[in-house]
């Protein structure tokens, strides 16, 4: 009875609870829906009270027609508070673009003061509630600036009608209530346009402008009228102006205004009256002003990052290049920015691509992404960066060394002309190259000892340093600037003879003290140096020897002399004094910029002399002493192989290459020795088939094998063993006559040259069956018979020696120079079409090459599609260049390809990079030297009973020096050698040596 009644209770007390819950949450209930219901009858009455307002707006404009009286300002300024009472940009924007040409259309009228909007400006009741209002209304023009796309016909109204608008409100000049009695409002008036325009300027008023001009010119055909762009650009200045050019109002207009992609153009184009008022204001030299500063040009920079600051650059360089007289007043201030803001650049350029990395067309790998905008304006742009290496801006710049008078001829009347061939002695020649280069070169007097610390020295270093910045910044134009700089003749060898007003010896000692000193004195002047040399090295890398040698441009022949000396001495200082080991960095950069343009000066005297006999040997390096380190693995000897091998003596290097053979012919075990003897290759050779037998043979073998000791049994057609004594001659006879045989342009695996008949692979060799494998097989014989130090007469031409040293490889490499060694009248009417004054187009050339192969007319494409694309003035230099590649490289590339594949595999490359195209041609096929006598008959080996007093002997020696011409020497070497030239380091490396046998014979034989 007690559970019962207890559990009553419980039930009573749950019961009560559950009820209390039920009725709050029905309060609850209640309370929400008098909050929803008020929410809802405030917004139906708001909704109400806009729909309300907006049809009283819109019965407003709607009277408001062109037929009806105007309206009051009063009524405008009214039906505007409403508007800007409940204004949304999406709903309202009718009704806000009637409202914009309602307060124009008050302000257009005549004669009617209470018409004109700004005429509550005057009222003290209204004139604050009135700036308020049309801050509002001017800011949300702003606003729809930002949206509209000025491409858009109805939108491009718009754009005009909200920049009337800005443009009116911003400056009292057309406002009507002004005129007359009402002048003496203006300072007030004038007052509250710059608050106005303060309100506009703290909301981010140049943004706004920035967005418009960048969406209307940043396009492939800009969009924005005359009267558009003219009203942007003069609200843009309007600030500045009235600020009186404060700093803090010229901030914003270089990050916003002038960072627009081209702006200088367009306005330039299209409205060139704003370029007037630039100019009248003197803003060019404000920016200058401004910027110089390294602070302020770094917070610029920072805020507008890569690609824009490149955008600014080129409208600063335009318009330096519209204003040249503040140029040359603020040339120090214009460099310093200039370079500043590449430096700033610089930081983002990438070497490679990854996928952090963009491609900057400019630039090239970019490490920030490059907007639509900027793509479609990179042509303009790059046109407005041309300005810094265009003629007018480098005539400004350099003027201090461009307007040094040139110092006419000195030496007396009687003195000879320097011969054409240059055959001075180097010392005389060097001292007056030097000490008299203003009589030898006709420029200006090097008379040394210029104060490093002058502000002329300064001045051009700085110059300097801009445009090597600019060279590794704007990688992708890095040609363009190069060829800008070297436009001038007379640039480059002034630079050289203010160079040599450094110090004796072109500077030499001065600038290697600066390679040690870290100072940034000492990086200026390498900058000079490293763009001197980059510059010159492009300049004599596109012209021709006809411009080099015969109308010796820019540089004579004396100067290249000069120069290619101090860029000898300091490229070998730099390496034996141990600063290339561990460069990296603007050093790395500079040995590569000075080594480069030694390397281009050394190729062309191989091809063609400028410079007197052993002008590039090291007097200072003793081949015994880089021997040895050599041998010591020494860093410096290595690298001096590696980069000048010409400082040593050709003889020495020679003998250093068969050095390195025979070291590698005894690590491979292929040298006889006490204990053992090297693997022996037996083939067994036809005659009437040699080529056939010794391909089938000798293919297969290995490197290894072909490296070794190959010997040769002759057959003949019967299979019978030919009688002989091998001395190794046998396979030096099966090796000749195998060269011999592919050689001989009958068999159509090589041609010769037109005029001096030198070999090089048949473009039409590809009619023989497996015809690659014959050119490499080619390539293992001539390597073996390099290898083996026997000398073969096969002269090849220059062009092709060339490809064998890898040197088309080369940056530097010119297709074009090499030319005449190929065909020297085909050079000649390539390059009479370079130098065709009238218009090419008239020839009814295409870049496209027609050949006659078999007697049947090809036509071979220069570059896709060459054929329908006219040669004309502005490709002609292309066509030259790809003419002659064509004719050098494309037509034979497989051939010469296998041929170089086949030599490397018995020659390694760096074997043979320590000689020119000359020296290798002596390696190949020996010495042009008359042949010594006396060296053969100290190195003839005699068998037989025959010595060196037998009198049979002495007759011969004695015939051969009394009896016979150098052409028959030559001619009885050829017959006895099978080459008419003799061994380059002499007859003690004739393989095999030179030997006369006596062959006993019988009595009926004898009786012949």
């Amino acid at each position: 009875m007690f559970t019962l009644s207890q559990t009553s209770r419980a039930w009573f007390i749950d019961r009560a609870r559950q009820a209390r819950e039920e009725r709050l949450v029905q309060k609850e209930r209640e309370r929400a829906a008098v909050v929803i219901q008020a929410h809802v009858r405030s917004f139906l009455c708001r909704s109400q009270l806009q729909r309300e307002i907006r049809r009283e707006i819109d019965d407003f404009f709607k009277a408001d027609d062109p037929g009806s009286t105007k309206r009051s300002a009063l009524c405008i300024f009214k039906i505007a508070r409403k508007l800007l009472f409940l204004f949304r940009i999406k709903e309202d924007n009718e009704r806000f673009e009637k409202l914009c040409r309602s307060i124009l259309s008050s302000m257009d009228a005549e004669n009617e003061p209470k018409v004109w909007y700004v005429s509550l400006a005057c009222s003290k009741d209204l004139t604050l509630l009135w700036i308020k209002q049309i801050k509002s209304i001017l800011w949300y023009c702003c606003e729809f600036l930002k949206q509209l796309k000025p491409e858009i016909l109805q939108d491009s109204r718009l754009i005009t009608l909200y920049l009337t608008m800005l443009v009116t409100f911003t400056d009292t000049s057309t406002w009507k209530i002004l005129r007359g009695k009402g002048e003496s409002l203006r300072p007030a008036m004038n007052h509250i346009c710059a608050n106005i325009m303060g309100h506009l300027n703290q909301h981010g008023f140049y943004s706004v402008l920035q967005i418009l001009l960048t969406r209307g010119l940043a396009r492939p055909r800009p969009c924005l009228s005359k009267g558009t762009l003219t009203a942007a650009f003069s609200l843009a200045l309007r600030p500045v102006i009235a600020a009186q050019f404060s700093d803090n109002l010229i901030r914003p207009f270089l990050i916003h205004i002038m960072s627009v992609p081209a702006l200088v153009t367009h306005l330039s184009t299209v409205t060139p009256e704003r370029l007037t008022v630039l100019e009248s204001h003197d803003m060019l030299r404000k920016f200058i002003i401004f910027l110089r500063d390294e602070d302020r040009c770094r917070d610029v920079c920072e805020s507008l990052e890569g690609c824009h600051t490149l955008c600014l650059m080129g409208n600063l360089l335009q318009l330096g290049s519209l204003s040249p007289r503040v140029l040359e007043e603020e040339t120090d201030g214009f460099v310093s920015l200039l370079t500043q803001m590449l430096c700033y650049c610089q930081k983002y350029v990438s070497q490679k691509k990854s996928n952090l990395t963009h491609w900057h067309p400019v630039l090239g790998w970019f490490s920030q992404s490059v907007d639509y905008g900027l793509n479609e304006s990179m042509h303009l742009i790059t046109k407005q960066l041309q300005f810094l290496w265009g003629v007018p801006l480098i005539r400004i710049f350099f003027c201090d060394i461009l307007s040094k008078k040139l110092l006419e001829s000195q030496e007396p009347a009687h003195r000879h002309p320097a011969s054409p061939q240059n055959v001075l002695p180097v010392k005389s020649l060097l001292k007056r190259a030097f000490q008299k280069s203003a009589s030898v070169r006709n420029i200006l007097r090097p008379v040394g000892g210029k104060r490093v610390d002058s502000a002329e020295v300064q001045k051009v270093c700085n110059i300097c340093v801009l445009y090597q910045t600019s060279l590794t910044t704007l990688t992708q134009i890095r040609l363009q600037i190069l060829t800008g700089l070297t436009y001038l003749d007379d640039l480059l060898p002034k630079l050289w003879a203010f160079i040599c007003e450094l110090g004796p010896h072109g500077g030499l000692k001065l600038f290697l003290e600066c390679l040690n000193n870290d100072t940034e004195e000492s990086k200026q002047l390498l900058s000079m140096l490293m763009l001197f040399c980059d510059c010159s090295r492009h300049l004599i890398t596109i012209l021709d020897d006809i411009e080099v040698y015969e109308e010796q441009i820019s540089f004579k022949l004396e100067e290249l002399v000069t120069i290619s000396s101090f860029l000898n001495s300091f490229v070998f200082k730099m390496i034996w004094d141990g600063i290339v080991e561990n460069a990296k960095g603007e050093t790395l950069e500079l040995f590569q910029s000075v080594h480069g343009w030694l390397m281009v000066l050394y190729e062309r005297d191989c091809r063609r002399r400028f410079a007197p006999e052993d002008h590039w040997l090291r007097k200072d390096l003793k081949p015994s002493v880089l021997f040895q380190e050599l041998d010591r693995d020494r860093k410096r000897a290595q690298l001096i192989l590696q980069y000048i091998p010409h400082v040593i003596p050709h003889k020495n290097r020679v003998l250093l290459f068969r050095t390195m053979v025979t070291k590698e012919k005894e690590k491979l075990g292929l040298v006889e020795t006490s204990s053992a003897s090297p693997h022996v290759t037996h083939i067994t050779i036809r005659r009437s088939r040699m080529l056939e037998d010794g391909y089938e043979q000798l293919r297969q073998l290995s490197q290894h094998a072909m490296k070794g000791v190959i010997r040769v049994k002759f057959v003949n057609d019967l299979g019978v063993d030919e009688a002989g004594i091998d001395q190794d001659g046998v396979f030096k006879e099966f090796l000749e006559e195998i060269i011999k045989r592919v050689f001989d342009p009958a068999l159509n695996l090589f041609k010769t040259t037109s005029g001096d008949e030198r070999l090089y692979p048949s473009p039409t060799s590809y009619i023989h069956e497996n015809y690659l494998q014959l050119f490499e097989f080619v390539g293992k014989m001539l390597g073996k018979a390099v290898y083996e130090g026997i000398v073969v007469d096969v002269p090849f031409a220059s062009f092709f020696l060339s490809q064998l040293l890898g040197h088309h490889h080369s940056v530097f490499y010119s297709s074009v120079d090499e030319l005449p060694s190929l065909d020297s009248e085909f050079y000649k009417n390539l390059t009479s079409i370079k130098r065709y004054d009238g218009d090419i187009a008239d020839l009814g050339l295409t870049l496209s090459y027609d050949e006659d192969v078999m007697g049947q007319l090809v036509c071979h494409e220069l570059i896709p599609g060459g054929k329908t694309i006219p040669v004309t003035n502005e490709n002609k230099i292309s066509y030259i260049h790809l003419m002659a590649h064509f004719r050098m490289h494309t037509q034979i590339k497989n051939q010469t390809a296998a041929l170089i594949s086949g030599f490397r595999s018995i020659i390694k490359p760096e074997w043979i990079r320590m000689f020119s195209t000359p020296e290798l041609q002596r390696l190949i096929s020996g010495d042009n030297a008359e042949i010594d006598l006396e060296d053969l008959k100290k190195h003839t080996v005699y068998y037989g009973g025959f010595h060196g007093s037998h009198r049979v002997i002495i007759w011969l020696w004695d015939i051969l020096a009394s009896d016979f011409t150098p052409d028959e020497r030559a001619m009885f070497l050829k017959f006895v050698t099978s080459c008419s030239r003799p061994p380059l380091l002499g007859f003690a490396y004739l393989k095999p040596p030179f030997s006369i046998r006596c062959v006993e014979v019988s009595d009926d034989q004898g009786l012949n």
